[in-house]
């Protein structure tokens, strides 16, 4: 059966979820989990939690699942044995460096991997699970044939979120919050930039970015067939009476293996939605959803404080027990108690008297264990061996129930004896020179002769174009010895590897050695084509430990996160080769949805859905303003996804000093939307050849950083 997973954003919204039958529930502890926003716990709050969690059978995962810099590890580690001694059941992370930490100072400690993780595939899957993950939440962007090909196929449990917010962005992957005002969703702290108005080429004041709820309630049936391990509701934000309503619902969808009634889906949409729901990923027809929060309905708050009241009143939920008496002449009676999870107690009373009138018998034994309101716990069986002629009062009787059902709880609720390793060594720091010079572009006429003439050591090219690009376009690189580098996509659906496969092949047949990986589950996929494998901004490596994760993984190099002040780069121990981008329009968001064909190929007018693309995108620039008049460059991506890039230009060329004592291998600038002139004036203002500098710089988060 599914596993129900609930949010729990405060202690209240623990007992919430836990009296309408979640199986487990997902909570924050500190200031490492995705959901700065929400109440959170203190240590006592999260102890209480979890105890009362586990009295009631009900699991308890913690989110430590935000970027740590060098400096925060050590707290986030203390954090880590906290909640492992006091028995969590597994412990969610996106960090790389943090992920192979606690698998050391916390060998016994199950660990999940975030959607923060960006795993949207089978190889991702496989990577995850050699980082000693044993579970992975997959991207909600999967469609429910890719959930199969996944499950069917993983070596470990799968995830999947089934109910609330859907971001605009892959998680793990959106900038936009941060670059824009410094509130990083990869630490936490996002603003939900997509839910704000926009102006998208002639339409204004809209929100092209503002996406349905998802609500996959219907499909339960179809998830628990493909495999699916764990069921996830979206809401740590959300007040508890939504986190009651919702479980509840989905709960009893799950038990009774029906579909929801119509009150139901209405209850669910007056808890929270926007505009009503979307099941359109899981699908496949994303025409239709987009929406936003409009006024509350009248009928939420009496809704609410009647589920409010419901699990306020008292315990409806119940953990099934097991009785057994023994009372023999001369001995003292014993009661034994246990449950489905193998706890076993026991208690004795006093020896039973000679009976005048009333003799112990099973059925009054029954009778009066059966009484066990009040307690998180359900008398399931009673079983008694009783010599004749013996007598025990009710209150004693009820004395031992009580006992003996304290002493369960107290064994059902303790904490764990879990080994606690050794911190590992920190990461050496390989000491480099003055960082190289590496060009990256998008288009294939920024591939010039002259750009070839100021020698980049590396020169990145998108792998379509690495694969196409004509023998005389690469030429002038090859002979001035610069390395040709195939850029992957961020985002490959297992429906597109064997496309992306092909092109890495004969991107080498065309002279490029190495490829460039974002994501962690497509270095095995480099590799396999003959590849080496540079690393890029998508792996998010915020700290030493990720590097090394990272260099364990044989890459040759790993571009550092563009959220990270100078000042923590230049304290960073890197055992790897590292590179910076110094100058371009950074990308912020990447999507499976498209701004220029709202809903995608299949959203075109008049166009049956298995009718190839015209792709319009390819021929046009779509701009997205928001209020203040910037102007953010909609470019296409590999698979039609849509890539946003940044309004302002990153731009670094007149502080070469400010990264040149680093200790980086390499600078990187990234050319988007220049022309070829462009590129090769700003290539020559970093070499010190000019004094360019761009109209509507921006220094990044490189001197500012994010909260």
């Amino acid at each position: 059966m599914l596993e129900l997973l609930s949010p729990a954003g405060s202690p209240e919204a623990v007992v919430a979820a836990v009296q309408n039958y979640a199986d487990a529930v997902y909570l924050g502890l500190g200031g490492f989990n995705a959901r700065q926003g929400a109440k959170n716990f203190t240590d006592e709050e999260f102890l209480a939690a979890v105890k009362y969690c586990h009295e009631r059978g009900c699991k308890v995962y913690v989110t430590l699942n935000t970027l740590c810099s060098d400096r925060e590890l050590p707290e986030a580690e203390r954090l880590a044995n906290f909640v492992s001694n006091a028995g969590v059941d597994a412990v969610l992370v996106q960090d790389l460096g943090l992920a192979a930490l606690l698998r050391a100072t916390n060998p016994d400690l199950t660990l999940h991997a975030s959607t923060q993780m960006s795993v949207h595939n089978l190889a991702g899957v496989f990577a995850a699970a050699e980082l000693g993950m044993k579970r992975v939440v997959l991207a909600r962007e999967l469609s429910l044939e890719q959930i199969k090909f996944i499950t069917a196929r993983s070596p470990i449990e799968i995830e999947v979120f089934v109910h609330g917010a859907l971001c605009f962005c892959y998680s793990g992957q959106c900038y936009m919050s941060s670059v824009i005002g410094r509130r990083s969703g990869n630490r936490g702290m996002c603003a939900q930039p997509c839910r704000m108005q926009y102006s998208l080429g002639r339409k204004s004041d809209e929100y092209p970015m503002s996406l349905k709820d998802s609500c996959l309630i219907e499909h339960l049936p179809e998830l628990e067939e493909a495999g699916v391990a764990c069921i996830k509701i979206e809401g740590r934000m959300k007040r508890p009476e939504y986190t009651a309503i919702v479980t509840g619902i989905y709960h009893r969808a799950i038990s009774e293996h029906l579909p929801p009634t119509e009150r139901e889906m209405k209850m669910l949409k007056a808890a929270f939605s926007r505009d009503g729901f979307t099941d359109g990923y899981l699908t496949g027809k994303k025409q239709d959803m987009f929406g936003i929060r409009g006024e509350p309905d009248r009928t939420a708050a009496a809704m609410f404080s009647e589920a409010r009241k419901a699990y306020s009143a008292g315990e409806v939920r119940r953990v099934d027990v097991d009785f057994y008496v023994s009372a023999r002449k001369g001995e003292s009676i014993k009661l034994y108690a246990n449950d489905d999870d193998g706890n076993k107690v026991s208690v004795f009373g006093p020896v039973p008297e000679i009976a005048d009138k009333n003799q112990l018998s099973e059925k009054y034994l029954e009778t009066q264990l059966y009484k066990t309101g009040g307690t998180p716990f359900r008398c399931r069986s009673v079983r008694a061996s009783v010599d004749e002629g013996l007598f025990c009062s009710a209150s004693v009787i009820n004395a031992l129930r009580r006992s003996v059902l304290d002493k369960l709880t107290a064994e059902r609720g303790k904490e764990s004896g879990r080994r606690e390793g050794l911190v590992p060594a920190e990461p050496y720091n390989k000491l480099q020179g003055r960082p190289v010079l590496n060009f990256r572009v998008s288009e294939l006429r920024q591939i010039t002769p002259e750009l070839a003439q100021l020698g980049p050591t590396v020169l990145y090219v998108p792998l379509v174009l690495a694969a196409t690009a004509p023998e005389e376009t690469l030429a002038p690189f090859i002979s001035k010895e610069t390395e040709l580098c195939a850029v992957m996509p961020r985002i490959i659906s297992d429906s597109e590897m064997k496309e992306v496969g092909r092109l890495l092949k004969k991107a080498r047949e065309n002279g490029f050695s190495t490829a460039l990986a974002g994501n962690l589950g497509h270095i095995a996929i480099a590799k396999a084509c003959g590849m080496n494998v540079r690393g890029d901004f998508g792996m998010n490596a915020y700290n030493g430990r990720t590097l090394k994760t990272i260099s364990e993984a044989g890459l040759l190099s790993q571009t550092l996160s563009f959220e990270l002040r100078l000042s923590q780069i230049r304290d960073m121990p890197k055992p790897i080769d590292t590179e910076l981008l110094a100058y371009g329009r950074l990308p912020l968001m990447v999507s499976e949805q498209c701004l220029v064909t709202p809903g995608g190929c299949a959203g075109l007018k008049n166009k049956p859905e298995d009718e190839p693309c015209a792709r319009p995108c390819a021929e046009s620039r779509t701009m997205l303003s928001d209020r203040t008049g910037s102007a953010f460059p909609v470019i296409r991506e590999f698979g039609c996804r849509n890539v946003i890039l940044n309004s302002s230009k990153l731009f670094l060329g007149d502080k070469p000093q400010d990264f040149a004592d680093l200790n980086l291998w390499g600078v990187s600038l990234l050319f988007t939307t220049e022309t070829p002139r462009e590129c090769v004036t700003v290539a020559k203002s970093y070499l010190g050849m000019n004094e360019y500098s761009p109209n509507g710089l921006t220094r990044g988060l490189y001197y500012r950083g994010v909260e």
